[in-house]
């Protein structure tokens, strides 16, 4: 039984160092929605998303008052729009009219974010999922809390080569559309092997097929409680050092459980997961590479740091599961550079480039992730590191993904304010060699030998 005893427990995590609840983030099927008439679909999505999710923000507030739990985000994901728009939308711009309506409901019920401008292609494109994807730079250029998606790949498919290739030019092409923001749209793109239904993290979360008609989903973040305890235990042997980033992960995707069924109570919306991520943010002493430096290595990126973060990922997943009977989403490290103070100091002092993060991303929860590169790399180079990472979790059977942002008219050297949880970031280098040839193939790479489990 979960009561408030265990929340005040984590007073000192909340006060002194950062926990908060990252998101309740209310997933939303917009399956009931389908039309083939244009307006009246976004009729349709409009009313459907605001009646569900009219009380979530109210509701998440009056929770963060009487536990005295920062929830930090409100956010709401929906069924991947190349699903619902394919009967009405006969072109892109069709589908960016989608986008539109709900940037407009997201904001009349006063969310954060609104994700799920989604499609799924890991192992081919319908003519809507195509419509879609192209119409990703114009919908994230006139909207501001729509965040977009594409899986294209998965261990059980391979990867879908022609729409990586699509991909590193869609990037390139938002990064163009948003270029008076310093290219910010493409901090709302995400590129996914195995996406996950229940993911409650913006820019990747979406509502999947195999989901309820609405869920709750909580993503919790501590970086900063797992820092402070193992500053306690500074000198002692892995096992030690194990034990306690476990039994902190517990206690904080206890306080997670408890805020999500309070949230799934009030709402009258059944609860799905938590999502025990340790997601950075800006804020001095909230940051994923300063456990790892704790840990033991100088700067996040120096000899050791691929194994540290292995041994962190696992141990937040063990003491998560052990608190909650329904872990999921992503759940574990994310290592976003714009968005974690300490990776941005380690990539300043030359401790850490984008090959090494590629590595650790081997072991982490996510991927390539919030990575300022220069505006003039071309579209194949971006489709190229795409396919890297695809590749990744494809053998590892994980989650990977990627968000890359071009910054037009900025290279090596200078930096990138984005503001807020976004932070800031520099400009890193990328290799300069070609991969046209590789990328411009097209067609499939299969899935690999050990996919075949029926």
């Amino acid at each position: 039984m979960i009561n408030i005893y265990e929340v005040v427990e984590t007073n000192e995590m909340i006060e002194k160092e950062n926990l908060d609840v990252r998101t309740i983030t209310l997933g939303i099927s917009l399956m009931d929605c389908i039309d083939s008439d244009l307006d009246k679909l976004c009729d349709n999505i409009y009313n459907k998303i605001y009646d569900t999710a009219k009380d979530l923000v109210k509701t998440g507030d009056q929770i963060a008052r009487e536990f005295g739990v920062p929830i930090v985000n409100k956010r709401i994901s929906v069924t991947p729009i190349a699903l619902i728009g394919g009967a009405a939308c006969k072109k892109p711009e069709d589908f960016a009219k989608i986008a539109a309506t709900l940037d407009k409901v997201a904001k009349a019920v006063g969310v954060n974010f609104i994700g799920g401008y989604s499609a799924l292609v890991s192992k081919g494109m319908t003519e809507s999922d195509r419509m879609l994807i192209e119409s990703i730079p114009l919908a994230l250029s006139t909207t501001d809390v729509v965040c977009s998606s594409i899986n294209v790949g998965s261990t059980k498919t391979g990867i879908n080569m022609d729409a990586v290739r699509l991909m590193g030019t869609i990037v390139k092409k938002t990064a163009e559309a948003t270029k008076e923001k310093d290219s910010l749209g493409c901090a709302k793109l995400v590129v996914f092997c195995n996406a996950p239904d229940d993911n409650p993290f913006m820019a990747g979360a979406f509502h999947g097929v195999t989901e309820a008609d609405k869920i709750i989903n909580v993503g919790v973040s501590g970086p900063g409680v797992v820092k402070t305890a193992l500053e306690k235990v500074r000198g002692e042997n892995f096992e030690v050092l194990c034990e306690t980033i476990k039994k902190t992960a517990f206690k904080v995707t206890r306080v997670g459980q408890l805020v999500a069924q309070e949230a799934s109570k009030r709402l009258g919306v059944p609860f799905g997961i938590i999502d025990l991520s340790l997601a950075p943010t800006p804020a001095i002493g909230d940051s994923v590479a300063d456990i790892l430096h704790e840990i033991g290595v100088e700067h996040a990126g120096a000899p050791g740091t691929t194994a540290a973060l292995a041994l962190l990922n696992d141990q937040v997943k063990k003491g998560g599961v052990m608190a909650s009977s329904y872990v999921g989403g992503l759940s574990g490290a994310f290592i976003p550079v714009s968005e974690d103070q300490g990776m941005i100091d380690a990539v300043e002092a030359g401790a850490l480039t984008l090959e090494k993060l590629e590595a650790m991303t081997c072991v982490c929860s996510v991927g390539l992730d919030m990575i300022a590169i220069p505006g003039d790399t071309r579209d194949t180079t971006i489709a190229g590191i795409i396919a890297d990472e695809m590749a990744i979790g494809m053998i590892n059977q994980k989650t990977t993904a990627v968000r890359l942002i071009p910054v037009i008219g900025k290279g090596v050297g200078e930096t990138v304010e984005f503001g807020g949880l976004l932070g800031y970031a520099p400009i890193m280098p990328v290799n300069k060699f070609s991969c046209d040839e590789f990328v411009n193939r097209g067609g499939r790479i299969p899935a690999p030998v050990h996919s075949f489990k029926n």
